[in-house]
């Protein structure tokens, strides 16, 4: 089983400031849509104040957004990627049974900005678009999924299954240490133990659980097979996503 810590939403360079805590609970920001590769608007999504604050009046209402996470209604996650970042996740083996624990970027009002987990999706299926029947696509397309709207890269790969975000910002959902900076996170012991894609330099973690992160990067994989504590920090998480 792998577990893929996957950054999301916007930031100091995609979008241009942290997504915002509102009332207690984490709004992650989709990034701004790129082209004609998406439907969907800020406003659509009832988040045209938020992001005109976030992006200090750079984006409005009206600007397309990269809408992907997708968390619907019915308790369905939809995931899509490409690229370097799909390659590697393909690379590294994550399919079908394996969770996708999503962090971002996120600031409260007179607070400093953290990393901090905001969702997860746990994997159900795994559809290349490339070899996907044009109904699915059609499907796909209809609900806003950016990748199935217009081929992103030749490896376009949509992630779906059982997904949610978290209603509150709680203290067990934040990554970063609590005096700073948001790369800098409080990591549970079996991480190190198991690895972490991207931050296998030794000077990366500390002995007192912490782990300095990589600066970019989209997709960390740790493979947790066989990890019992692994599973149970990993269900822990997903049960504080859905309280």
């Amino acid at each position: 089983m792998r577990m893929v810590f996957s950054r999301k939403g916007f930031d100091t360079s995609a979008g241009g400031g942290p997504s915002p805590i509102r009332d207690g609970r984490p709004i992650s920001l989709p990034i701004p849509a790129s082209g004609e590769l998406s439907s969907t608007r800020f406003a659509d999504l009832g988040l045209g104040e938020d992001v005109a604050m976030a992006s200090r009046g750079k984006l409005a209402a009206g600007d397309l957004c990269h809408h992907d996470p997708m968390f619907l209604a019915d308790g369905r996650a939809i995931l899509g990627q490409c690229g370097a970042a799909q390659t590697h996740l393909k690379r590294q083996g994550v399919g079908v049974g394996d969770v996708f624990v999503f962090f971002g970027l996120f600031r409260e009002e007179g607070a400093r900005p953290h990393h901090r987990i905001f969702g997860y999706l746990r994997v159900e299926e795994v559809l290349a678009l490339a070899d996907a029947p044009s109904g699915r696509i059609a499907e796909l397309a209809a609900l806003g999924v950016p990748h199935a709207i217009g081929l992103h890269a030749a490896n376009d790969t949509v992630y779906l299954g059982v997904g949610r975000t978290a209603n509150c910002a709680s203290e067990a959902l934040r990554l970063t240490v609590a005096e700073g900076p948001p790369s800098l996170w409080q990591v549970p012991v079996w991480l190190r133990e198991t690895g972490l894609t991207y931050h296998h330099r030794e000077d990366r973690w500390h002995d007192d659980g912490r782990l300095q992160s990589v600066a970019r990067g989209q997709e960390f994989v740790a493979n947790i097979e066989g990890r019992a504590d692994a599973r149970l920090w990993l269900e822990a998480i997903i049960a504080e996503i859905e309280r």
